[in-house]
Protein backbone atom coordinates (compact mmCIF):
# COMPACT_ATOMS: atom_id res chain seq x y z
CA UNK A 1 0.00 0.00 0.00
CA UNK A 2 1.05 3.28 -1.04
CA UNK A 3 0.41 6.82 1.09
CA UNK A 4 -0.93 10.20 -1.22
CA UNK A 5 -1.47 13.04 0.48
CA UNK A 6 -5.08 14.41 0.53
CA UNK A 7 -7.12 17.61 2.27
CA UNK A 8 -9.63 16.18 4.31
CA UNK A 9 -11.14 17.79 7.67
CA UNK A 10 -9.36 16.97 10.90
CA UNK A 11 -11.46 14.24 13.32
CA UNK A 12 -10.57 15.60 16.65
CA UNK A 13 -12.02 17.21 20.02
CA UNK A 14 -12.39 20.94 19.04
CA UNK A 15 -12.19 21.94 22.78
CA UNK A 16 -8.49 20.76 24.80
CA UNK A 17 -7.16 22.75 27.78
CA UNK A 18 -4.90 24.90 25.24
CA UNK A 19 -8.11 25.81 23.47
CA UNK A 20 -10.09 26.58 26.56
CA UNK A 21 -7.21 28.96 27.79
CA UNK A 22 -7.26 31.02 24.27
CA UNK A 23 -11.22 30.88 24.45
CA UNK A 24 -10.73 32.86 27.78
CA UNK A 25 -8.52 35.67 25.74
CA UNK A 26 -10.79 35.68 23.53
CA UNK A 27 -13.85 36.63 25.54
CA UNK A 28 -11.99 38.88 27.92
CA UNK A 29 -11.17 40.96 24.00
CA UNK A 30 -14.49 40.72 23.06
CA UNK A 31 -15.50 42.37 26.43
CA UNK A 32 -13.29 45.51 25.94
CA UNK A 33 -13.83 45.57 22.15
CA UNK A 34 -18.03 46.22 23.21
CA UNK A 35 -16.92 48.63 25.54
CA UNK A 36 -15.15 50.68 23.06
CA UNK A 37 -17.90 50.20 20.65
CA UNK A 38 -20.79 51.39 23.53
CA UNK A 39 -18.43 54.24 25.25
CA UNK A 40 -15.80 54.99 22.75
CA UNK A 41 -12.70 55.32 21.84
CA UNK A 42 -11.49 57.22 25.29
CA UNK A 43 -12.72 54.69 27.52
CA UNK A 44 -10.33 51.84 26.29
CA UNK A 45 -7.88 53.30 24.59
CA UNK A 46 -4.93 55.59 25.47
CA UNK A 47 -5.21 57.29 21.91
CA UNK A 48 -5.42 61.41 22.01
CA UNK A 49 -4.35 63.88 19.67
CA UNK A 50 -0.86 63.65 19.49
CA UNK A 51 -0.77 59.68 18.84
CA UNK A 52 -4.14 58.87 16.60
CA UNK A 53 -3.33 55.58 16.53
CA UNK A 54 -1.66 52.73 18.41
CA UNK A 55 -1.27 49.06 18.95
CA UNK A 56 -4.67 48.46 16.97
CA UNK A 57 -2.66 49.94 14.30
CA UNK A 58 0.66 48.98 14.24
CA UNK A 59 0.18 45.62 15.17
CA UNK A 60 -3.46 44.22 14.30
CA UNK A 61 -3.45 46.03 10.98
CA UNK A 62 0.41 46.51 9.78
CA UNK A 63 1.88 43.76 11.03
CA UNK A 64 -1.45 41.63 10.57
CA UNK A 65 -0.97 42.86 6.85
CA UNK A 66 2.46 41.60 6.87
CA UNK A 67 2.45 38.11 8.74
CA UNK A 68 -1.08 37.26 6.25
CA UNK A 69 1.53 37.85 3.18
CA UNK A 70 2.03 33.54 3.15
CA UNK A 71 -1.43 33.85 1.41
CA UNK A 72 0.28 35.56 -1.64
CA UNK A 73 3.43 34.37 -1.75
CA UNK A 74 2.52 30.22 -1.36
CA UNK A 75 -0.73 31.23 -4.50
CA UNK A 76 2.32 32.44 -6.98
CA UNK A 77 4.45 29.40 -6.03
CA UNK A 78 1.67 26.77 -6.23
CA UNK A 79 -0.40 27.90 -8.67
CA UNK A 80 1.44 31.06 -11.08
CA UNK A 81 4.97 28.73 -10.89
CA UNK A 82 3.29 25.65 -10.76
CA UNK A 83 5.15 23.95 -8.12
CA UNK A 84 2.72 21.26 -7.49
CA UNK A 85 4.75 19.94 -4.19
CA UNK A 86 4.04 23.12 -2.40
CA UNK A 87 0.06 22.39 -3.34
CA UNK A 88 -0.34 20.80 0.47
CA UNK A 89 0.57 24.32 2.35
CA UNK A 90 -1.43 26.52 -0.13
CA UNK A 91 -4.68 25.85 1.65
CA UNK A 92 -3.12 26.39 5.20
CA UNK A 93 -1.86 29.33 4.05
CA UNK A 94 -5.05 30.26 2.06
CA UNK A 95 -6.70 30.07 5.36
CA UNK A 96 -3.93 31.84 7.72
CA UNK A 97 -4.55 34.84 5.00
CA UNK A 98 -8.26 34.62 4.75
CA UNK A 99 -8.78 35.17 8.33
CA UNK A 100 -5.53 37.81 8.92
CA UNK A 101 -7.11 40.09 6.69
CA UNK A 102 -10.42 39.57 8.19
CA UNK A 103 -9.39 40.59 11.15
CA UNK A 104 -7.26 43.63 10.00
CA UNK A 105 -10.38 44.86 8.61
CA UNK A 106 -12.33 44.38 11.96
CA UNK A 107 -9.26 45.85 13.27
CA UNK A 108 -9.30 49.32 10.56
CA UNK A 109 -12.89 49.65 11.47
CA UNK A 110 -12.35 49.60 15.12
CA UNK A 111 -9.57 52.15 15.60
CA UNK A 112 -12.07 54.85 13.50
CA UNK A 113 -13.88 57.27 16.08
CA UNK A 114 -16.86 56.80 14.15
CA UNK A 115 -16.24 52.84 13.42
CA UNK A 116 -19.27 52.75 11.95
CA UNK A 117 -18.54 54.47 8.73
CA UNK A 118 -15.84 52.29 7.41
CA UNK A 119 -17.94 51.73 4.30
CA UNK A 120 -17.71 55.97 3.15
CA UNK A 121 -13.91 54.92 0.78
CA UNK A 122 -16.18 52.52 -0.93
CA UNK A 123 -18.45 55.91 -2.23
CA UNK A 124 -15.93 58.33 -1.35
CA UNK A 125 -13.25 58.23 -3.59
CA UNK A 126 -10.26 60.19 -2.65
CA UNK A 127 -7.39 59.37 -5.12
CA UNK A 128 -4.74 61.70 -3.29
CA UNK A 129 -4.92 59.89 -0.31
CA UNK A 130 -2.11 56.57 0.42
CA UNK A 131 -4.97 55.23 3.54
CA UNK A 132 -7.67 55.13 0.30
CA UNK A 133 -5.22 52.95 -1.82
CA UNK A 134 -4.70 51.01 0.58
CA UNK A 135 -8.26 50.49 2.13
CA UNK A 136 -9.08 49.82 -1.38
CA UNK A 137 -6.58 46.99 -2.40
CA UNK A 138 -6.84 45.60 1.05
CA UNK A 139 -10.63 45.32 0.65
CA UNK A 140 -10.27 44.15 -2.59
CA UNK A 141 -7.91 41.43 -1.38
CA UNK A 142 -10.11 40.35 0.72
CA UNK A 143 -13.20 39.56 -1.61
CA UNK A 144 -10.54 37.68 -3.82
CA UNK A 145 -9.09 35.47 -0.74
CA UNK A 146 -12.89 34.19 -0.07
CA UNK A 147 -13.47 34.01 -3.91
CA UNK A 148 -10.18 31.29 -3.18
CA UNK A 149 -11.83 29.54 -0.75
CA UNK A 150 -15.20 28.80 -2.33
CA UNK A 151 -13.56 25.69 -4.21
CA UNK A 152 -13.02 24.42 -0.65
CA UNK A 153 -16.58 24.84 0.44
CA UNK A 154 -17.54 23.60 -2.58
CA UNK A 155 -15.54 20.15 -2.22
CA UNK A 156 -16.74 20.05 1.13
CA UNK A 157 -20.52 20.39 0.58
CA UNK A 158 -21.19 19.44 -3.30
CA UNK A 159 -23.60 16.17 -2.83
CA UNK A 160 -23.28 16.32 1.20
CA UNK A 161 -25.99 19.53 1.37
CA UNK A 162 -28.25 18.45 4.30
CA UNK A 163 -30.01 21.34 5.86
CA UNK A 164 -32.18 20.42 8.71
CA UNK A 165 -36.22 21.11 9.35
CA UNK A 166 -37.67 23.13 6.95
CA UNK A 167 -34.39 24.12 5.45
CA UNK A 168 -34.25 20.88 3.92
CA UNK A 169 -36.34 22.51 0.87
CA UNK A 170 -33.18 24.39 0.01
CA UNK A 171 -31.04 21.55 -0.22
CA UNK A 172 -31.03 20.89 -3.87
CA UNK A 173 -31.01 24.41 -4.70
CA UNK A 174 -27.65 25.42 -2.61
CA UNK A 175 -26.32 21.95 -3.99
CA UNK A 176 -27.23 23.08 -7.89
CA UNK A 177 -25.27 26.70 -6.70
CA UNK A 178 -22.33 25.07 -5.43
CA UNK A 179 -22.01 22.67 -8.49
CA UNK A 180 -22.68 26.14 -10.73
CA UNK A 181 -19.51 28.13 -8.47
CA UNK A 182 -17.17 24.57 -8.68
CA UNK A 183 -17.31 24.50 -12.28
CA UNK A 184 -17.18 28.45 -13.20
CA UNK A 185 -14.45 29.08 -10.59
CA UNK A 186 -12.62 26.03 -12.04
CA UNK A 187 -11.93 27.80 -15.37
CA UNK A 188 -11.61 31.31 -13.97
CA UNK A 189 -9.29 30.86 -10.28
CA UNK A 190 -6.40 31.78 -12.19
CA UNK A 191 -7.59 35.23 -13.00
CA UNK A 192 -8.17 35.74 -8.85
CA UNK A 193 -4.85 34.02 -7.89
CA UNK A 194 -3.18 36.81 -10.12
CA UNK A 195 -5.16 39.56 -9.03
CA UNK A 196 -4.68 38.59 -4.82
CA UNK A 197 -0.59 38.59 -5.94
CA UNK A 198 -1.11 41.96 -7.65
CA UNK A 199 -2.92 43.58 -4.49
CA UNK A 200 -1.14 41.66 -1.96
CA UNK A 201 2.04 44.09 -3.37
CA UNK A 202 0.44 47.10 -3.88
CA UNK A 203 -0.96 47.47 -0.33
CA UNK A 204 2.08 45.75 1.38
CA UNK A 205 4.39 48.77 -0.10
CA UNK A 206 1.86 51.53 0.46
CA UNK A 207 1.52 50.85 4.29
CA UNK A 208 5.54 52.07 4.02
CA UNK A 209 4.54 55.10 1.81
CA UNK A 210 2.04 56.07 4.30
CA UNK A 211 4.95 56.26 7.07
CA UNK A 212 7.10 57.97 4.55
CA UNK A 213 4.64 61.53 3.90
CA UNK A 214 4.93 61.31 7.91
CA UNK A 215 8.78 63.16 7.27
CA UNK A 216 10.56 64.06 10.50
CA UNK A 217 8.30 62.89 12.32
CA UNK A 218 10.00 59.66 12.42
CA UNK A 219 12.92 58.83 13.94
CA UNK A 220 15.63 58.63 10.74
CA UNK A 221 16.73 54.91 11.48
CA UNK A 222 13.38 54.09 9.90
CA UNK A 223 12.52 57.50 7.76
CA UNK A 224 13.65 56.64 4.35
CA UNK A 225 12.75 57.18 0.70
CA UNK A 226 12.54 52.98 0.31
CA UNK A 227 10.39 52.58 2.64
CA UNK A 228 7.93 51.05 0.78
CA UNK A 229 9.77 48.99 -0.85
CA UNK A 230 11.37 47.79 2.38
CA UNK A 231 7.95 47.05 3.62
CA UNK A 232 7.31 44.64 0.46
CA UNK A 233 10.58 43.11 0.85
CA UNK A 234 9.80 42.27 4.11
CA UNK A 235 6.64 41.38 3.52
CA UNK A 236 7.56 38.40 0.76
CA UNK A 237 10.63 37.14 3.42
CA UNK A 238 7.52 36.72 6.31
CA UNK A 239 5.88 34.73 3.96
CA UNK A 240 7.48 31.16 3.78
CA UNK A 241 8.38 31.30 7.73
CA UNK A 242 4.54 32.24 8.53
CA UNK A 243 3.72 29.31 6.63
CA UNK A 244 6.29 26.99 8.16
CA UNK A 245 5.49 28.08 11.32
CA UNK A 246 1.73 27.58 10.86
CA UNK A 247 2.18 24.31 9.50
CA UNK A 248 4.46 23.11 12.27
CA UNK A 249 2.00 24.84 14.75
CA UNK A 250 -1.00 22.71 13.65
CA UNK A 251 1.01 19.66 13.14
CA UNK A 252 1.58 19.35 16.73
CA UNK A 253 -1.94 20.41 17.95
CA UNK A 254 -3.57 18.22 15.52
CA UNK A 255 -1.13 15.16 16.54
CA UNK A 256 0.04 15.02 12.72
CA UNK A 257 3.41 14.41 11.14
CA UNK A 258 4.77 17.50 9.05
CA UNK A 259 5.34 17.23 5.95
CA UNK A 260 9.54 17.67 6.77
CA UNK A 261 10.37 17.34 3.22
CA UNK A 262 8.05 20.32 2.16
CA UNK A 263 8.90 22.45 4.82
CA UNK A 264 12.57 21.87 4.16
CA UNK A 265 12.69 22.88 0.63
CA UNK A 266 10.33 26.29 1.36
CA UNK A 267 13.21 26.68 3.96
CA UNK A 268 15.36 27.30 1.22
CA UNK A 269 13.47 30.35 -0.21
CA UNK A 270 13.88 32.04 3.02
CA UNK A 271 17.22 32.85 2.88
CA UNK A 272 18.09 35.01 -0.64
CA UNK A 273 14.60 36.89 0.40
CA UNK A 274 15.90 37.69 3.52
CA UNK A 275 19.64 38.76 2.12
CA UNK A 276 17.73 40.85 -0.34
CA UNK A 277 16.12 42.48 2.63
CA UNK A 278 19.15 43.24 4.54
CA UNK A 279 20.99 44.45 1.89
CA UNK A 280 18.20 47.08 0.73
CA UNK A 281 18.27 48.10 4.39
CA UNK A 282 21.99 48.48 5.40
CA UNK A 283 22.74 49.89 1.81
CA UNK A 284 19.95 52.33 2.58
CA UNK A 285 21.49 53.42 6.05
CA UNK A 286 25.07 53.73 4.26
CA UNK A 287 23.79 55.96 1.89
CA UNK A 288 21.78 58.06 3.62
CA UNK A 289 24.59 57.69 7.13
CA UNK A 290 21.77 57.11 9.51
CA UNK A 291 24.05 54.40 11.28
CA UNK A 292 25.35 57.66 13.18
CA UNK A 293 22.39 57.24 15.06
CA UNK A 294 23.05 53.76 16.68
CA UNK A 295 26.47 55.48 18.61
CA UNK A 296 23.32 57.11 20.69
CA UNK A 297 22.18 54.54 23.32
CA UNK A 298 18.29 54.92 23.04
CA UNK A 299 14.76 52.89 22.85
CA UNK A 300 14.88 53.67 18.98
CA UNK A 301 18.58 52.35 18.85
CA UNK A 302 18.15 49.42 20.83
CA UNK A 303 15.23 48.39 19.38
CA UNK A 304 16.56 48.99 15.82
CA UNK A 305 19.13 46.35 16.62
CA UNK A 306 17.32 43.75 18.29
CA UNK A 307 15.08 43.88 14.94
CA UNK A 308 18.55 43.42 12.73
CA UNK A 309 20.29 40.93 14.62
CA UNK A 310 17.03 38.74 15.88
CA UNK A 311 14.96 39.33 13.15
CA UNK A 312 17.01 39.25 10.30
CA UNK A 313 20.92 37.91 10.88
CA UNK A 314 20.17 34.97 13.15
CA UNK A 315 17.16 33.78 11.41
CA UNK A 316 19.26 34.29 8.05
CA UNK A 317 22.48 32.15 9.47
CA UNK A 318 19.73 29.61 10.28
CA UNK A 319 17.87 29.15 6.85
CA UNK A 320 21.24 29.41 5.33
CA UNK A 321 22.55 25.78 7.42
CA UNK A 322 21.12 23.07 5.50
CA UNK A 323 21.39 20.88 8.76
CA UNK A 324 19.35 23.48 10.74
CA UNK A 325 16.46 23.41 7.87
CA UNK A 326 16.17 19.41 8.11
CA UNK A 327 15.38 19.90 11.79
CA UNK A 328 11.76 20.96 13.34
CA UNK A 329 13.54 22.64 15.64
CA UNK A 330 15.68 24.55 13.12
CA UNK A 331 12.64 25.70 11.66
CA UNK A 332 10.30 26.36 13.87
CA UNK A 333 12.91 28.89 15.76
CA UNK A 334 14.18 30.19 12.28
CA UNK A 335 10.35 31.21 11.57
CA UNK A 336 10.14 32.45 14.23
CA UNK A 337 12.69 34.89 14.38
CA UNK A 338 11.26 35.86 11.23
CA UNK A 339 7.84 36.58 12.23
CA UNK A 340 9.42 38.64 15.80
CA UNK A 341 11.49 40.80 13.84
CA UNK A 342 8.55 41.45 11.10
CA UNK A 343 6.20 41.90 14.39
CA UNK A 344 8.76 44.59 15.69
CA UNK A 345 9.58 46.81 12.36
CA UNK A 346 5.95 47.14 12.22
CA UNK A 347 6.14 47.93 15.64
CA UNK A 348 9.16 50.23 15.21
CA UNK A 349 7.52 52.00 12.40
CA UNK A 350 4.25 53.35 13.48
CA UNK A 351 5.06 53.51 16.88
CA UNK A 352 8.41 53.58 18.15
CA UNK A 353 9.91 55.97 15.54
CA UNK A 354 6.61 57.91 15.37
CA UNK A 355 7.40 61.30 17.31
CA UNK A 356 4.90 64.17 17.02
CA UNK A 357 6.30 67.75 17.05
CA UNK A 358 3.92 68.42 20.08
CA UNK A 359 4.01 65.80 22.60
CA UNK A 360 2.73 66.25 26.11
CA UNK A 361 2.75 62.56 27.20
CA UNK A 362 4.32 59.37 25.85
CA UNK A 363 2.16 57.30 24.15
CA UNK A 364 1.83 53.52 25.78
CA UNK A 365 -0.70 51.25 25.21
CA UNK A 366 -3.88 50.47 27.86
CA UNK A 367 -4.70 47.04 29.47
CA UNK A 368 -8.11 47.21 26.65
CA UNK A 369 -6.17 47.83 24.12
CA UNK A 370 -3.50 44.97 24.39
CA UNK A 371 -6.40 42.49 25.48
CA UNK A 372 -8.35 43.38 22.57
CA UNK A 373 -5.13 42.85 20.26
CA UNK A 374 -4.65 39.41 22.00
CA UNK A 375 -8.40 38.64 21.41
CA UNK A 376 -8.36 38.99 17.75
CA UNK A 377 -5.22 36.66 17.60
CA UNK A 378 -7.25 34.19 19.94
CA UNK A 379 -10.13 34.65 17.76
CA UNK A 380 -8.58 33.78 14.92
CA UNK A 381 -6.74 30.60 16.64
CA UNK A 382 -10.30 29.56 17.33
CA UNK A 383 -11.43 29.92 13.86
CA UNK A 384 -8.40 28.24 12.14
CA UNK A 385 -8.88 25.73 14.45
CA UNK A 386 -12.25 25.37 13.75
CA UNK A 387 -12.10 25.87 9.80
CA UNK A 388 -9.46 22.70 9.59
CA UNK A 389 -11.72 20.69 11.54
CA UNK A 390 -15.11 21.28 9.05
CA UNK A 391 -13.09 21.93 5.44
CA UNK A 392 -10.77 19.99 3.82
CA UNK A 393 -7.78 22.39 4.50
CA UNK A 394 -5.09 20.30 6.19
CA UNK A 395 -3.30 17.61 3.82
CA UNK A 396 -2.61 14.09 5.17
CA UNK A 397 -1.84 10.98 4.15
CA UNK A 398 -4.49 9.11 2.61
CA UNK A 399 -3.86 4.80 2.21
CA UNK A 400 -3.81 3.39 -1.42
CA UNK A 401 -4.83 0.00 -1.74
CA UNK A 402 -2.72 -1.95 -4.73
CA UNK A 403 -4.17 -3.58 -7.59
CA UNK A 404 -4.64 -7.51 -7.26
CA UNK A 405 -4.08 -8.89 -10.46
CA UNK A 406 -5.59 -12.65 -11.28
CA UNK A 407 -3.58 -14.84 -13.69
CA UNK A 408 -5.48 -17.56 -15.02
CA UNK A 409 -2.98 -20.67 -15.34
CA UNK A 410 -2.36 -21.56 -18.81
CA UNK A 411 -3.69 -17.86 -19.75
Amino acid sequence: MEDYMKPTPLKTKYFTPGVIVIFAFATVGILFLLARLIFGLGAVTNLSNQYPWGIWIGIDVAAGVALAAGGFTTAALGHIMHKEEYHVIVRPALLTALLGYTFVAFSVAMDLGRWYYIWHPLIMWNGNSVLFEVGMCVMAYLTVLYIEFIPIVTERFIGRVNLPGFLSALNKPVDSLLRILDKTLDKTMFIFIIAGVVLSCLHQSSLGTLMVIAGPKMHPLWQTPILPLLFLLSAISVGFPMVIFESLITSKSFGLKPEMKVLSNLATMVAPLLGIYLAFKLGDMVIRQTFVYLNEFSVESVLFLIEIFFGIIIPLRIFLSPKLTKTRAGLFIGSALVIFGVLLNRINNFIIAYNPPYKFAAYFPSIGEILVTLGFVALEILLFRAFVMIFPIVSVPQPVASKTKFFIRGK
